[in-house]
């Protein structure tokens, strides 16, 4: 059985067992979370598609760590003007593990 879940502005589609990394969610390692933002729920051949979300459905998830992800480089330039700006961003992360997923 599958899923896809809502979190964070972005969609993923997950499944018993999964490790997934979503963007930083407010919870302490070890805890268990629930996801009810669920989009389908999907088994086999058979999908149920919500209107937006499916009714009843939910994902439950362990937090298995918090962490950074790698450095995304901003460099800005024009030409002949003598300006460049040098910037850097890390984006935070918060690490599932996938326990189960109730239709």
């Amino acid at each position: 059985m599958y899923a896809v879940i809502k979190t964070g502005g972005k969609q993923y589609k997950v499944a018993v067992g999964d490790k997934v990394k979503v963007e930083q969610l407010a919870a302490d390692v070890g805890q268990e979370i629930v996801l009810d933002r669920v989009l389908a729920v999907g088994e086999g051949g058979e999908l149920r598609v919500g209107t937006p979300m499916v009714d009843g459905a939910s994902v439950k998830a362990t937090v298995l760590s918090h962490g950074l992800h790698p450095k995304v480089r901003i460099f800005k330039m024009r030409r002949r003007k003598h300006y460049q700006r040098h910037a850097g961003h890390r984006q935070g992360y918060t690490e599932l593990q996938i326990g189960s997923v109730d239709a």
